[in-house]
């Protein structure tokens, strides 16, 4: 099944962290997406992220630079470094040039330098498939794990950034058909230069005592993810979370949650509540919609802990243990089977 590992086979993969270094003070854990290792002398963390990226088709190497370069972002660092692993289905030279063309721009938009990797042919691949590692620096790591009880839960533009971008683009057709006016297509198609988080974490990082970017599996698996890493219990508002119209009409005609689909593009924050108005007003000030969706609740080092297990997110009172799987991939399967 396509899609992130469940949790016992991921729990195999993080446990397999090779040779124990004092100079690693963030390794492999669920809900954190990037490591962090102390560089000494220089009293900065040097923080890398990698993530794969084939199923956005029209846009693999745009998607596949922002998504690394946020996972280094919402820890506290400014992205630098990236390396390119690029399998491709074929030796299809316009092809080849299309994705790193994308990747070479999306790098220079966001000033980060290619300084590696590896490209290759592969046959049974149907699809480019980009991996891609970013690196940057930061004198403050923040982590997916740092809320605390009492913290406010921002959310920066909205859900489902990415999927409504990939929805107007790979399922344009199945969207028209369903009844999405071609303006609505072309204004969602749009949101793809909106994926970067790099801006909102920047504006946010200073007051925040946790962050993450939703990516697979949307808004929902984010909050899980930082809950759980946080050993927490989040309450959030469906209504107080942010949805585009275009979003709502992509969507809804394809039967996807917002709050369940790739959510590149929106930031998700823990503040201390005397801190929100800063948090806010900072991105005001950059130009970035933000809104409070939700409260932390309770951690484990909390006697007064609420009923529910750490790890847990309310959504309107219903809760929410374990990541949805990510609500476009049956449209993708369904198209690759013919149905």
């Amino acid at each position: 099944m396509t899609g992130k590992l469940g949790p016992d086979a991921l729990a195999t993969a993080l446990a397999a962290t090779g040779a124990p270094d004092a100079a690693v003070t963030q390794g492999p854990a669920y809900g954190e997406d990037a490591a962090a290792i102390d560089l000494g002398d220089a009293a900065e963390t040097l923080v890398v992220a990698a993530d794969p990226l084939s199923l956005a088709a029209e846009s693999v190497g745009t998607l596949a630079v922002h998504v690394a370069c946020n996972d280094v972002a919402a820890s506290g660092a400014d992205p630098r470094w990236l390396t390119h692993t690029l399998f491709l289905p074929d030796d299809d030279p316009d092809r080849l040039r299309t994705v790193v063309d994308q990747v070479d721009a999306t790098a220079r938009e966001l000033g980060c330098a290619v300084v590696g990797g590896h490209t290759e042919v592969l046959g049974a691949l149907d699809r480019p498939l980009c991996s891609m590692t970013a690196m940057g620096t930061t004198d403050r790591f923040v982590s997916s794990g740092g809320a605390e009880p009492g913290d406010r839960l921002l959310l920066t533009k909205g859900a489902a950034i990415e999927a409504t971008a990939i929805l107007a683009t790979d399922f344009r057709e199945e969207c028209r058909e369903a009844g999405v006016p071609a303006a609505t297509l072309d204004a969602a198609a749009g949101f793809l230069d909106e994926v970067s988080v790099v801006p909102d974490a920047a504006a946010v990082r200073d007051a925040a005592s946790a962050l993450h970017d939703p990516t697979e599996g949307g808004v929902a698996t984010a909050l899980v993810e930082m809950a759980t890493a946080s050993e927490s219990v989040f309450a959030v508002d469906r209504d107080a979370v942010p949805v585009r119209p275009e979003t709502r009409a992509c969507c809804d005609a394809l039967g996807v949650d917002p709050l369940a689909t790739f959510g590149s593009g929106a930031l998700l924050a823990a503040v201390p509540p005397e801190r929100v108005d800063d948090a806010l007003d900072a991105l005001d000030a950059a130009g970035i919609e933000g809104a409070a969706i939700g409260v932390v609740e309770a951690t484990g080092g909390n006697e007064e802990a609420a009923d529910d297990a750490l790890g847990t997110v309310r959504i309107d009172g219903e809760a929410l243990s374990e990541s949805p799987r990510d609500e476009l991939y049956p449209l993708w399967e369904a198209r690759d089977s013919g149905e």
